[in-house]
């Protein structure tokens, strides 16, 4: 008798606990799924805005950079020139010829440093720009998703 009564009061519970379970719809699905890609939308937006500030904070330092080049590159140049223009007064200075020679490789190294520097600030600038183009479409798609819901 006691084991029945036992037994009947287990049923009645696990009934009672199936009854007042809370079923899942699939409104609530799919509302759990578009918080979810929202959330993730707004973590990759927040990567590439720290991203962005990262490459804007070189900008100065690479312009700088293209700068200095630029003028170093100027001077060999200068350079070169001036040694070349005494070597032709006396073409069999050997010498002369060593440093014009020097000063023709000195300028050529520093062209091509110069040239570097200017491609890599221009590579910053268009990555800077992606960011910035990726950043407003993933607010865009926020903006709707939130619009949606």
């Amino acid at each position: 008798m006691k084991a029945n009564w036992i037994l009947n009061t287990l049923g009645i519970m696990l009934i009672s606990l199936s009854l007042t379970a809370q079923v899942v719809t699939k409104d609530s699905i799919n509302s759990l799924k578009q918080q979810k890609e929202y959330l993730e939308v707004g973590k990759k937006m927040n990567e590439r805005k720290l991203e962005l500030a990262k490459l804007e904070n070189e900008l100065e330092k690479k312009t700088q950079e293209v700068d200095k080049t630029a003028e170093q590159a100027q001077k060999s140049a200068n350079d070169n020139g001036r040694v070349a223009d005494k070597l032709t007064d006396d073409a069999q200075d050997k010498k002369l010829a060593s440093k014009a020679s020097k000063a023709a490789r000195d300028a050529q190294r520093d062209a091509k440093k110069a040239r570097k520097a200017a491609e890599n600030l221009e590579d910053l600038k268009k990555d800077i720009e992606s960011l910035k183009s990726k950043i407003a479409d993933d607010e865009t798609k926020l903006s709707s998703m939130a619009g949606n819901n």
